[in-house]
């Protein structure tokens, strides 16, 4: 088997079919059919079931999936390593938005200062997306504070968060779980970190919270709060200024705590180049 044919079998898995994979790399559809075949000979296995039009991956192909990635993103940090001595090969940091909008720009800003010649790309997702796109190897690291589905990737926590119960000024300081269970809520959209802490927290204490919105980033949720759309369940990082301020107000309910780490991610057969050690150090040693 060639580098090629985990090129063509990535690309048909990632764009769902033959003749998209065939368009994305300028090539026939009979090449990238003949590719899969070959595949599937080589290893006396079938890697993909055929229902009409559609391809769905078999158990074996799920399995080679997971190999063909590491083999090509291997291959890829081949090329980048080596291409390093001539030019400084990027580093792609990504970031959860709870951590974005709290402690991601301090720590770029220190890596900055530390290696001023290191290119960096930066990207922030939810929890969800980033483990795929690192599974895909489409980022060197991230940072998150949701839960990690894959066992090919390696957490490293650096930093304890809590969240914090928020609502427009003059709401009362403390309410009891019945009265939580009809307060409307404002939340993050699934996949968020916090969406899952806030949910699984609660249903320990089989609550099941009113939610009245849904928002994709920390910020609509403050201005919603504040214009008295409900209530809901921030980091306190995030809303410190606000509470500082008085524009958001701070509640508690008697035995409901929200705690969590932000962790550092990679791919357990990451390649760590020195400037990912340095990013690393930088996140143990913020406070």
């Amino acid at each position: 088997m060639t580098l090629r044919h985990f090129q063509i079998f990535l690309k048909v898995c990632d764009l769902g079919g033959m003749t998209r994979a065939a368009e994305s790399l300028h090539i026939s559809q009979p090449s990238v059919s003949q590719a899969i075949r070959e595949l599937e000979s080589h290893y006396q296995a079938r890697i993909f079931e055929r229902l009409g039009k559609q391809l769905f991956l078999t158990a074996a192909g799920k399995e080679l999936l997971h190999y063909a990635r590491h083999i090509v993103g291997l291959a890829a940090q081949t090329e980048s390593a080596l291409r390093s001595y001539s030019a400084v090969s990027p580093l792609r940091i990504g970031a959860t938005l709870s951590i974005g909008e709290s402690v991601f720009i301090p720590i770029l800003s220190n890596l900055c200062k530390k290696l001023p010649r290191q290119l960096i790309y930066s990207r922030i997702h939810n929890t969800s997306i980033l483990e795929e796109q690192l599974l895909k190897d489409e980022l060197d690291i991230a940072l998150v504070e949701g839960k990690i589905q894959s066992e090919y990737l390696h957490e490293i926590p650096f930093l304890e968060d809590e969240l914090i119960f928020i609502d427009a000024p003059g709401t009362a300081p403390e309410r009891t779980r019945e009265e939580l269970e009809q307060c409307p809520f404002l939340t993050r959209e699934e996949g968020s970190g916090t969406r899952t802490l806030f949910e699984q927290t609660l249903a320990s204490y089989r609550i099941t919270p009113r939610l009245v919105g849904i928002y994709n980033n920390s910020e609509s949720i403050k201005q919603a709060v504040m214009a008295g759309f409900g209530a809901s369940a921030l980091s306190r990082r995030i809303v410190e200024r606000e509470l500082s301020q008085g524009t958001l107000t701070e509640f508690s309910v008697p035995g409901i705590h929200f705690r969590r780490d932000f962790r550092i991610v990679h791919h357990v057969n990451k390649y760590i180049t020195p400037a990912l050690e340095c990013f690393m150090k930088i996140c143990h040693d913020y406070q």
